[in-house]
């Protein structure tokens, strides 16, 4: 029977002073009183949540009523099509989640038990598991603490002659700094895969992430920028990892023969169904995109004269497009620390989330990457945390959330 990695506080030693509280329980029904020149604001509002305003209904009917529901249909290529062009690529091959998706794209890459990956410490854990899926070794290494990206400097002092992969993930919306990345890269023959999860829409140099490496991988789970429910993608222009790609997502079948197989291949088709879904909500990018622009700067406006607030940066050749905004409390200047913060805001009707955990501090890896430290990642899950973000959110939903921080800042009284 499979056993949890068992990893007490005590065993982290100062390491544990990052990990976050328990999530605080969000207060329903809360209501304020607004003025009379105020909008009343919602009861409760989510940390995220899809938008579903366009065709997606029709489309879901159209798959009904024309009996295409599975892993074939109309709307699975046109998906693919539409989307690959959104990034600036060739290709599009959908899959039923992201992490398969980064399954899938690494499996085309034939890696070996000694081949190492270079990944950030700071990323959501499916970013590792498909290193893991693979049977590659894990290389970690540090954010730099101005973007809250992958430092290049770090991946340089990490490449070894075993290297043959980087896995830069774009966190919370924001690019990589992908070109010194690229020249590393493409001197010594080792593969840039993006993921690109968090980043629908985002530019590196007026270029879209996804369209940047080898290839790029995305996740259109509920509570991405767009959704299909659950889904992924991987976009590219190099033709034969795509048609490899397509043949392992669909259990390698050949094209030689019926129940001929070549590869190991798995079961990662996307539905008709959630392709239909993915087609109208790439119809809606574009406006998914500058909505979450705008919350941003409306919040950045209301936020950033508050002492011991961080909001998210932007560099000068990035498009942010902030699929979480997140901000980092100074306990110190603020005059209480993020998890406190956390409990009043719930205790207000708004739901937040913590900072990612850093992978050398997750109980499952811990003897892995045991004795190592990345303290701009191990700062960044100290004091990060992001609030509402959806594309859907009201300006008064913007200007409640940023109040409550406001009111609630000791420093300020």
């Amino acid at each position: 029977m499979l056993k949890p990695a068992e990893l007490s506080l005590e065993e982290m030693g100062d390491l544990a002073e990052i990990i976050p509280f328990a999530d605080p329980v969000v207060r329903l029904g809360y209501r304020a009183i607004p003025s009379f020149d105020e909008p009343t604001r919602r009861s409760f509002i989510p940390v995220c949540e899809p938008t579903l305003g366009g065709n997606e209904m029709k489309y879901v009917m159209r798959a009904v009523e024309t009996n295409w529901i599975s892993s074939a249909g109309s709307f699975i290529p046109e998906f693919e099509s539409r989307f690959a062009a959104a990034c600036g690529t060739k290709y599009g091959i959908s899959c039923n989640n992201g992490t398969v998706a980064l399954h899938l794209a690494l499996s085309t890459l034939g890696l070996e038990p000694d081949d190492e990956v270079i990944l950030p410490t700071f990323t959501m854990i499916a970013t590792l598991n498909a290193v893991t899926y693979v049977g590659a070794k894990p290389v970690l290494v540090d954010n730099e603490p101005t973007y809250w990206q992958m430092d290049p400097e770090q991946v340089a002092a990490k490449i070894t002659p075993k290297t043959k992969a980087i896995l830069p993930v774009h966190i919370y919306g924001h690019p990589v700094d992908m070109d010194p990345i690229l020249d590393l890269a493409r001197s010594r023959g080792i593969w840039v895969m993006e993921d690109s999860a968090e980043a629908h829409g985002a530019e590196y140099k007026g270029r879209r992430c996804g369209g940047l490496s080898d290839a790029g991988v995305f996740s259109f789970y509920g509570n991405k920028i767009i959704t299909t429910g659950e889904g992924g993608m991987i976009t590219t222009d190099n033709t034969e990892l795509a048609r490899l790609a397509w043949n392992l997502r669909d259990h390698a079948f050949s094209h030689e023969r019926h129940f001929w197989h070549k590869y190991v291949g798995y079961n990662y088709r996307m539905t008709n169904l959630q392709a239909a879904v993915g087609l109208a909500q790439v119809e809606q990018l574009d406006g998914f995109v500058a909505a979450r622009r705008s919350h941003a700067a409306a919040y950045t406006a209301r936020l950033r004269e508050i002492p011991g607030i961080t909001t998210p940066p932007e560099a000068s050749w990035a498009k942010n497009v902030y699929w979480m905004y997140g901000i980092l409390v100074d306990k110190e200047k603020y005059g209480m620390g993020r998890d406190q913060l956390r409990a009043v805001l719930a205790d207000h009707g708004i739901e937040t989330r913590t900072f990612f955990i850093p992978m050398h501090c997750q109980p499952v890896y811990w003897q892995k990457f045991k004795g190592q430290r990345y303290p701009v990642a191990e700062s960044l899950c100290r004091d990060g945390f992001y609030l509402p973000s959806a594309s859907s959110l009201s300006p008064a939903d913007v200007e409640y959330v940023a109040d409550v921080i406001r009111d609630a800042c000791p420093a300020l009284k």
